[in-house]
């Protein structure tokens, strides 16, 4: 129970992922403040953490809309009357083309919610951070690690994002706040799934052969899975880390090392 008693808001919550980190900071004991725009994804993962024992407060938010912002946070600490934890984790994939053609009002876009909505939500989270001495975790991606075609306005948002969490951990270390990273590589969940079984139908193999093919590339032989990636962030948000920020913690069984 790493997390016993205390508060964690999660952003972005959705079936992977976000649901994971939700449902397993809950195991460790914590309570939970669930924050997308769809709320009937919200409702079904507050139900899964009220059977194991925990509360869930669902607010449907759209963290790029300033007025929503402020009231996922106003509801949050009025629920619970702290905060300890909030978890970045909301996102939007930019555009997947070469940075010499690519349009650059889709990157803006992509910055928008992948760095600015970040700041700007925590930046409100603050004056509730600073009482409980808490945390932020931005979730980042396994994209810092390569510079592949057609990455490079993702690997820009996300190295941008992993710099200010870095800058933050500066800035608000005085204040008892720590400021980490989890940067997953793939994420063994529907999304992948679903691409998996349209290469193999494409190519006219088993998604077991996709997969397999894939992880033999790396060092564990598996993809993770969304709660090996949650149990980190778990980790960052606990006690076990209270001397640990501005740091960066690659959760991608062995496919890159940093």
């Amino acid at each position: 129970m790493l997390l016993q008693d205390r508060v964690v808001v999660v952003s972005g919550v959705g079936p992977g992922l976000g649901r994971a980190i939700a449902v397993q900071a809950a195991k460790a004991g914590a309570d939970v403040v669930l924050a997308s725009r769809t709320e009937s994804r919200l409702t079904e993962v507050a139900k899964e953490i009220a059977e194991v024992g925990r509360r869930a407060v669902v607010v449907p938010t759209d963290i790029n809309d300033e007025a929503a912002v402020t009231n996922l946070v106003e509801t949050a600490t009025s629920a619970f009357g702290r905060v300890d934890t909030l978890v970045n984790n909301a996102f939007a994939i930019p555009p997947l083309a070469d940075l010499a053609v690519v349009d650059l009002d889709q990157v803006r876009a992509g910055f928008e919610t992948n760095v600015l909505a970040a700041l700007r939500l925590t930046r409100l989270f603050v004056p509730a951070l600073t009482e409980t001495k808490g945390s932020v975790v931005m979730i980042n991606s396994a994209v810092l690690r390569h510079s592949r075609r057609t990455f490079g306005p993702y690997k820009m948002a996300k190295s941008s994002l992993l710099a200010l969490a870095q800058s933050l951990a500066t800035e608000l270390g005085p204040k008892g706040i720590r400021v980490n990273s989890v940067a997953p590589g793939y994420i063994w969940a529907d999304n992948l799934k679903w691409y998996f079984n349209y290469l193999a139908q494409q190519r006219g193999i088993t998604p077991e052969e996709v997969y397999a093919e894939t992880a033999s590339t790396i060092d564990l032989r598996k993809l993770p899975e969304p709660d090996e990636i949650a149990d980190a962030v778990v980790f960052f948000a606990s006690p076990l880390a209270r001397a640990i920020t501005g740091a960066c913690l690659d959760v991608n069984c062995g496919e890159y090392h940093h």
